[in-house]
């Protein structure tokens, strides 16, 4: 059941994370959580409290807010996710990294991908919503919906998580018309 690269994305509370552990949790193996989230506040450091006891002792826990494509590589795990993309793109955003810069981070992260047998990414669906106020939630919104992109194209698994179920995209895909894909 290993699949290598395996994205997982969906809304705010669609239970893409909840999928992603019960996806590991089918794995043999050395499991690692890459944590993408700092606890900036005492509200986000309760969400953080909370997903580590969702998580349980199966995982060894790296926070990574910055270089995740590093703590893959230096995770010496079979089974890792990393949770969460859009975090991590913020984390990157706010330490004024340019979109090439951020883009190129996230090439970076698919090439660190090899490194482990199976890498379960974890990532929000921005794009279903209307179009942001703003110019930096704008660039957000981009950059998260080009950064999914690359990751679905070089993934083995794409799934699409909507009020707690999850639908397989790829493979078998279906019919996209009027999307080319590069």
């Amino acid at each position: 059941m290993s699949s290598g690269l395996v994205l997982v994305s969906g809304g705010v509370r669609s239970g893409k994370s909840r999928f992603a552990l019960q996806r590991a949790a089918q794995l043999e193996g050395r499991r690692t959580f890459i944590a993408t989230a700092e606890a900036i506040d005492a509200e986000m450091g309760e969400r953080i409290r909370i997903h580590r006891l969702e998580r349980g002792d199966g995982f060894h826990t790296t926070e990574a807010p910055v270089d995740v494509p590093e703590a893959l590589v230096g995770s010496r795990a079979s089974i890792a996710v990393v949770d969460c993309i859009t975090i991590w793109l913020s984390n990157l955003m706010h330490r004024e990294l340019s979109d090439e810069e951020c883009l190129s981070r996230v090439d970076e992260l698919i090439a660190a991908c090899s490194s482990v047998q199976t890498t379960i990414v974890v990532s929000n669906e921005v794009g279903c919503s209307v179009v942001p106020p703003n110019k930096l939630a704008r660039r957000f919104r981009d950059l998260t919906g080009a950064a999914n992109q690359a990751i679905a194209r070089a993934a083995d698994e794409v799934w699409l998580t909507s009020l707690g179920r999850a639908l397989r995209l790829k493979p078998n895909p279906p019919i996209t018309i009027g999307v080319n894909e590069p």
